[in-house]
C-alpha cells in the first residue's frame, strides 16, 4: 500500500467501529468509513477536540452534528499547495488525502518532461489533482457535472497563485465531454479519472463503475496524443483489486509502449494503523 506523509496540517488520528478521527488544521472531524471494522482504540466520539461528527441516516445520506462553531470555509495545506474545505453533504469536506500520493507522482512524471503538457481531468471534484498538475507546469482542462465542484476547483487554483490561463473547468458529464473531444479531434498528453463507484448518468441511468470502468478507459484512450506521458485512474470501488485496474490498462494500451502499476493506496493513521482508501492505476508510456 501507498502512502504519502507531506501534509503539514493534516492527520488521520485514530480509527475503529466504523469512523475515521481526523485534524483538518484546527478542525477535528469523525467520519463513518466502511473499510473500518475493527475495534476503535477508544469512544472516538468522546475525543475532547472533536469538532463535529458526521450521522448517517438510514434512508440515505446523513448531517453533520457540530460540537462547537465551526468556519463555514478553512484550509488545509500539502506541501506548499493550499486547499479549501467545508463540511459538505455525504460526509464530504472537499479533500481525500489519500490522493496526495498520486498528486506527487504526477507532479514529478511533469517536471521530469521537457515539453508542455495537457491534462484531461475527469471527475474533476475540487481541483485537488488539478492544482498538483498546475503547479507543476502543466495546462489542465478539468471536466466535473457538479458547478458547485468546477467554482470550488477554481477558487482552488486563485488560493495558490497559479497562471489561471493554464486551466480550464467544464461544466458537463465526463462521458458526454470525451466523445464531443474525440469528434474534434482533441487530444491530451495526460488523462487523469476519478470516477464514482455510484451514481446516475445524464438520462438518469444508473451507474456502476465495475460495469463501466472498461469501456471508459477504452473511451479515454482515444484522447491520448500520439506521444502521451501517463494516465491514471483511482477506484473507491470495494472489492475491486489493484489487479484488475491494471489488467484493463494493459489490455486496452497494448499497442502503446508502456509501463503500467496498480496498488492499494491509503493514510497512516497516527494510531499505527494504515486506513486502505481504494486503489490507483498509473501507466507512463516509454517513449516519455
Amino acid at each position: 500500500m501507498k502512502t504519502n506523509s507531506e501534509w503539514k496540517n493534516y492527520k488521520l488520528i485514530a480509527t475503529g467501529k466504523g469512523e475515521k478521527l481526523e485534524k483538518f488544521g484546527d478542525i477535528t472531524l469523525l467520519r463513518p468509513d466502511p473499510q473500518v471494522i475493527w475495534d476503535a482504540p477508544y469512544e472516538l466520539k468522546g475525543y475532547k477536540e472533536l469538532d463535529a461528527y458526521y450521522i448517517r441516516s438510514s434512508t440515505g445520506g446523513g448531517r453533520w452534528e457540530t460540537k462547537r462553531p465551526i468556519p463555514e470555509k478553512f484550509r488545509i495545506t500539502w506541501r506548499n499547495l493550499s486547499f479549501e474545505l467545508k463540511l459538505m453533504g455525504f460526509k464530504h469536506v472537499g479533500i481525500f488525502p489519500e490522493q496526495a500520493v498520486n498528486w506527487a507522482r504526477m507532479i514529478e512524471v511533469i517536471e521530469s518532461s521537457s515539453r508542455p503538457v495537457n491534462v484531461l481531468n475527469l471527475f474533476g471534484y475540487t481541483g485537488g489533482a488539478t492544482v498538483a498538475c498546475v503547479s507543476a507546469g502543466a495546462k489542465v482542462c478539468h471536466v466535473d457535472a457538479a458547478r458547485a465542484m468546477c467554482e470550488t476547483a477554481k477558487r482552488n487554483v486563485a488560493l495558490n497563485g497559479l497562471d489561471e490561463t493554464k486551466t480550464r473547468f467544464i461544466v458537463d458529464d465526463c462521458v458526454k465531454f470525451v466523445e464531443r473531444e474525440i469528434r474534434r479531434g482533441k487530444t491530451y498528453d495526460a488523462v487523469i479519472m476519478d470516477p464514482p463507484s455510484y451514481g446516475r448518468g445524464p438520462k438518469g441511468e444508473m451507474w456502476k463503475l465495475e460495469d463501466k470502468i472498461f469501456s471508459l478507459v477504452q473511451l479515454t484512450e482515444k484522447v491520448l496524443s500520439d506521444d502521451p506521458l501517463f494516465y491514471l485512474i483511482n477506484s473507491y470501488t470495494t472489492g475491486l483489486q489493484p489487479t484488475v485496474m491494471k489488467n484493463i490498462i494493459d489490455i486496452i494500451f497494448k499497442d502503446r509502449k508502456h509501463i503500467s502499476d496498480a496498488d492499494e493506496i491509503g493514510i497512516a493513521g497516527e494510531d499505527g494503523i494504515t486506513l486502505p482508501c481504494g486503489c490507483s492505476a498509473f501507466c507512463t508510456f516509454r517513449d516519455n
